[in-house]
């Protein structure tokens, strides 16, 4: 089959291929022509075909596979949080809050009743905008700040993103990621450039060369990276300040999706000359998913390209919503819940690592809901015994960028609601596992 693809540069060949896959002349699986080839028929130098591809390959629509070629992609669903549907088995690879520990709305709701709102009317509920400006105020650009409310995080970050960027545009990401970061990325038609995450969070090379690439934005999360628990330290947010700092126009976005729950504190990327940049806080974690609400501080330019895509009378967060946070977070008996939650899921996570290092898997806990554990074989095998014995866990490779690479050796567990019993089942359970896992990939 002659394929018609045309253009002369590296973007105009990958527009090309592109509009080839949406029409539907190349489909999941088709192979592509080999570089020579290609770069023959357009009478191009063949790097600019390589080029080509790999714009393509980078943003999820190609993928290469050595002497094999280069073909479609299959547009596999990016995998979701929450509960597996259908399945008998004990799920502990949510990611859910503990819905015991969620403070309950009836008694904030008596209280938050008001005029209604109309079309035209600012879209910010005067004090729910007070409030966020004192929770925004450890943001190091704070004097310059504005305040954005957005229908949850994964919302702020889809817009920021969208009135930034266009298609191919690199987008920075933490690897491995938070899947809804994976999923807008990836559904923006951005190309997602991996950055490594250590103990102490992104790392400095890994920013350095997501920089040399090219990135236009950065979406970091300074404390419980989610799924490693990884939180930014002082000197590693000094560094990668240092970095960012001759890069003022990036677009940095940092989720900080843990907040009050976090036990750790909050060191940020953005300095305090940085000139695009947005720090998002969530409520959903510690108010409950459905809890639709965000807060964004950003700076004046990037606020301003965010409210247009926060027409009044289509996407405005409703303002019976906005006063209902606002209620619950100025109540001193609800703040002293969230408090309670917080010290909760660090203790049991940690109490869930020292059974597990005592069944000979160590572990250690980080911030957040999930533990991260690594095992010493790939975590896949690992996963299907424990699915015999009655668990369904979730791997590492739903969360790294690249599909194709190394098979994950890491575990996300949600265990935070297993009582003492259940704890030490799974532990003993993962412990077995991994043993019969390690006794088959054996020589």
């Amino acid at each position: 089959m002659t394929l018609d693809i045309d253009g002369s540069s590296a973007s105009e060949i990958a527009l090309s291929l592109r509009g080839l896959i949406e029409r539907g002349s190349l489909r999941a699986g088709d192979p592509l022509p080999p570089v020579r080839s290609l770069a023959e028929q357009l009478g191009v130098n063949r790097n600019t075909v390589v080029a080509a591809y790999r714009q393509l390959a980078q943003g999820g629509l190609l993928v290469t596979r050595g002497r094999g070629g280069t073909h479609v992609a299959e547009r596999s669903p990016v995998p979701q949080e929450g509960f597996a549907p259908d399945s008998v088995l004990r799920d502990v690879g949510t990611g859910n809050p503990d819905p015991d520990l969620i403070p309950d709305p009836t008694r904030a709701l008596a209280r938050m009743a008001g005029r209604p709102v109309l079309y035209g009317e600012p879209v910010i509920d005067p004090d729910l905008e007070s409030w966020a400006r004192e929770w925004m105020g450890d943001v190091p650009a704070a004097d310059s700040m504005r305040i954005t409310i957005t229908s949850g995080a994964a919302d702020a970050v889809e817009r920021l993103l969208a009135q930034a960027l266009t298609r191919d545009d690199g987008v920075a990401l933490e690897d491995p990621c938070f899947l809804a970061s994976i999923h807008t990325v990836r559904l923006g038609g951005y190309r997602p450039v991996p950055v490594p995450v250590d103990d102490e969070g992104m790392t400095v090379d890994g920013l350095r060369a997501a920089l040399a690439e090219g990135v236009r934005a950065v979406v970091c999360t300074p404390r419980a990276q989610n799924p490693t628990g990884a939180s930014l330290s002082a000197r590693r947010a000094a560094e990668l300040r240092g970095l960012l700092a001759e890069h003022p126009y990036v677009l940095v976005i940092e989720d900080d999706h843990f907040s009050m729950l976090s036990q750790r504190p909050y060191h940020s990327l953005i300095g305090p000359e940085h000139r695009r940049w947005a720090l998002i806080r969530s409520v959903s974690k510690f108010l409950g998913p459905d809890m639709c609400v965000a807060v964004t501080a950003s700076d004046p330019h990037t606020a301003d390209r965010l409210a247009m895509r926060l027409t009044p009378g289509t996407t405005w967060v409703s303002h019976l919503l906005q006063r209902l946070v606002h209620a619950l977070v100025t109540d001193a008996d609800v703040i002293e819940e969230i408090e309670r939650a917080g010290r909760h899921y660090a203790r049991r996570n940690a109490a869930f690592a020292e059974r597990l290092t005592a069944h000979g898997v160590p572990a250690a806990p980080g911030d957040g809901l999930n533990l991260w554990v690594r095992v010493p074989v790939p975590a896949r095998p690992v996963a299907e015994q424990l699915m015999r014995r009655g668990w369904l866990a979730r791997i590492g490779d739903d969360f790294v960028l690249d599909a194709d690479g190394e098979p994950s050796m890491r575990l996300r567990l949600t265990v935070h609601d297993l009582d003492d019993a259940d704890a030490e089942q799974l532990a003993a359970d993962v412990a077995a596992a991994v043993r019969v896992a390690a006794e088959r990939v054996s020589p």
